[in-house]
């Protein structure tokens, strides 16, 4: 577990911008079986959140279409909601900074670490506003 105040600011990124936090699994199951489009993102203390998926994950915002609804949940720190919200990205194993699309409680677009690490927020962004174009 991180410190709150050290993950603070990281949790503020998003929250700033419209993002729900969520910290139970009962609220990430709530969320995700939301009609309409739902976007979680697993927030992460390691560097490549910082430099690129929550950058990416603000700009992809910037668009026409967008998710009806923005959550976010943190690893490390908010075990069961990150738990919950994992199990939902099956068959894509655990990562973290990760983001995945829901549509109607249906997994329609994942992006794992390994697509956001070392690309740029502006990548990032992109590939989202592809996926809210096709399924928002």
């Amino acid at each position: 577990m991180y410190p709150e105040e050290m993950i603070k600011p990281m949790r503020a990124e998003l929250s700033d911008v419209g993002f729900q936090e969520l910290y139970s699994a009962e609220a990430v199951e709530t969320a995700i079986s939301q009609k309409g489009t739902t976007l979680v993102v697993v927030n992460s203390v390691c560097g490549c959140a910082a430099r690129n998926a929550r950058p990416g994950a603000k700009m992809s915002l910037d668009g026409a279409k967008k998710p009806d609804q923005l959550v976010t949940v943190f690893a490390g720190v908010d075990k069961d909601a990150v738990d919950a919200a994992r199990q939902h990205m099956f068959p894509f194993p655990p990562s973290s900074p990760s983001m995945a699309l829901f549509k109607d409680g249906e997994l329609v677009h994942m992006l794992e670490r390994h697509h956001i690490e070392g690309r740029p927020a502006e990548m990032i962004a992109e590939n989202l506003k592809d996926a809210y174009n096709e399924f928002c």
